[in-house]
């Protein structure tokens, strides 16, 4: 099963999971916070890239108990490995997803957008991905993702998909 066919099966179990709980709505209505977070990623070894870095803003919109939507931009930064041929890739990712938390303080998200390029000649990417991890009360949050990017085929740093496990660390308030 590819990759993309994965995340779509497991975004469709998310939405489906988040409909099914949405029933289950907070007293208090609807809720919004906002977080920081830094990421560090390592790439699939096939990659002309050898590690990403990024910082990103979140905004959780909570639709009910164990139910948010989720808004996030950002930077981020894939280094090229030593003697590649494809230059550092550079762009800012802008995603929405949908995180829903199963057990208190774990969650499981989904999450779709686009990453703009920053350098001229790079193109737009196609962003994907799921994760999973925890997050406190004190507004801490720790979670690890699979994200992949889809080029277009024109742009410098073109890969079919490039693949990266991330590591975020995370401060909502």
């Amino acid at each position: 099963m590819t990759t993309l066919r994965m995340v779509a099966l497991t975004a469709g179990l998310l939405l489906t999971h988040a409909l099914v709980k949405a029933q289950d709505t907070m007293s208090s209505g609807l809720k919004l916070k906002f977080g920081v977070g830094a990421s560090g990623a390592i790439l699939d070894g096939n990659s002309p890239f050898s590690y990403g870095i990024g910082a990103d803003v979140r905004a959780q919109l909570w639709l009910a108990k164990s139910v948010a939507v989720t808004a996030s931009g950002g930077y981020t930064r894939l280094v090229a490995r030593d003697n590649s041929t494809v230059p550092a890739y550079s762009f800012i990712p802008a995603v929405g997803g949908v995180k829903v938390f199963p057990i208190k303080g774990m969650f499981l998200q989904g999450f779709l957008g686009a990453g703009f390029a920053i350098k001229d000649a790079q193109k737009t990417s196609f962003i994907f991905g799921g994760g999973t991890g925890y997050e406190w009360d004190n507004g801490l949050e720790l979670g690890v993702r699979y994200e992949g990017n889809q080029q277009d085929s024109a742009s410098p740093t073109y890969q079919n998909i490039i693949s990266q496990y991330a590591l975020r660390l995370g401060y909502n308030f």
